[in-house]
């Protein structure tokens, strides 16, 4: 079976020709699909024929709402949407002045075992389709009347370790005839896989690479975030170099602050010395409390920013969104495998 909605614009058009079918009916299936049908027999202006065709050789991803919350705060909206396999990710729609923006998940799990992150609990269980992906950007759409104009891939799963898939949807969510999300208008975020960086930086992508720093010292690092015992912070500064001679992009560094850890006046003064000389800003921000995670919120925020703006370097503090909705990354999906266990 086809995964139709994960299917690059020329090759629906080969299958509309294996079809018996006009090159032009590629494009008002690509249309359908970017709307959200829901059922082949939606799609209007096909002949029947074709339809029944679609049905017998394709697969419609259609995810179900499975839990949904709204902060009564802001009114983010964080969706647990169930895959047709059983397994759940999660979105989330954040309003902003300058348009709503959607959160995306990219795989069911991850690997990368960031210890401040609920994602990564329990490990990988499996990647997403890029029409899996997708789904989440129009399902979200459709289900909160909400037209997007942003998408952060900062949910679940690392986004470079499912690489393909989420180049393809790129190409898709970026396409005129669907979605049309300009490549300026998304931030993908990463661990720091420098390979698939400098991979990333050959296709000269004008979105916004969002590196999670969290640390500017090895030692730090490697207790947060895992993948830095293979990689090393040195290596990883190198790589985003490359990447913005490369692309010209400035890159954003992501950086959760930790109460105790990666908050000292150090580690602040470490970091303006390894950013001279490479245009990018750091974003701090405010650590979601993990029930299962020993690492707590920093109390420094404010002055982590000033010591670093007193040496140059361009910094904002992320705005906290759904605080009253399990807001970090993996915790409603985490609850609800919970409840399933018959966890408390």
């Amino acid at each position: 079976m086809i995964d139709i909605k994960s299917c690059s614009r020329e090759e629906l058009r080969q299958l509309m020709l294996d079809l018996g079918q006009s090159a032009f009916r590629e494009k008002q299936v690509f249309q359908w699909l970017h709307r959200g049908v829901e059922s082949f027999e939606e799609m209007t202006n096909l002949p029947k024929a074709l339809r029944q065709a679609l049905r017998e050789r394709c697969i419609l991803t259609v995810p179900q709402v499975e839990r949904k919350q709204v902060s009564k705060l802001d009114g983010t909206i964080k969706y647990l949407w169930r895959l047709a396999d059983g397994n759940c990710v999660e979105s989330v729609l954040m309003r902003y002045r300058h348009g709503n923006t959607v959160c995306v998940s990219c795989e069911v799990g991850c690997l990368m075992g960031c210890a401040f992150c609920a994602s990564t609990l329990g490990g990988l269980v499996r990647r997403l389709s890029a029409g899996e992906i997708l789904d989440q950007v129009i399902f979200v759409q459709k289900e909160s009347g909400q037209p997007i104009s942003n998408i952060v891939m900062m949910g679940i799963g690392e986004p470079l370790d499912n690489f393909d898939s989420v180049l393809r949807f790129l190409e898709l969510v970026n396409d005129p005839e669907g979605v049309n999300i300009g490549m300026r208008h998304i931030s993908l975020s990463t661990c720091g896989l420098v390979e698939k960086i400098d991979k990333l930086a050959s296709y000269q992508l004008q979105l916004t690479l969002s590196v999670s720093l969290h640390a500017p010292d090895d030692e730090t690092r490697s207790r947060l975030m895992p993948v830095n015992r293979s990689v090393g912070v040195d290596r990883l500064f190198q790589c985003c170099k490359r990447y913005f001679e490369t692309t010209g992009r400035r890159i954003s560094y992501e950086y959760a602050m930790v109460d105790g850890v990666n908050d000292h006046d150090w580690q602040a003064d470490l970091l303006a010395r390894r950013l001279k000389g490479v245009p990018g800003h750091v974003n701090l921000i405010p650590l979601n409390d993990v029930r299962e995670s020993p690492l707590k919120p920093s109390r420094r925020v404010k002055a982590f920013q000033q010591r670093l703006e007193q040496q140059g370097v361009t910094v904002t503090v992320r705005r906290k969104l759904g605080g009253d909705i399990d807001a970090s990354c993996g915790q409603l999906r985490r609850k609800t495998l919970k409840l399933s266990e018959g966890e408390s």
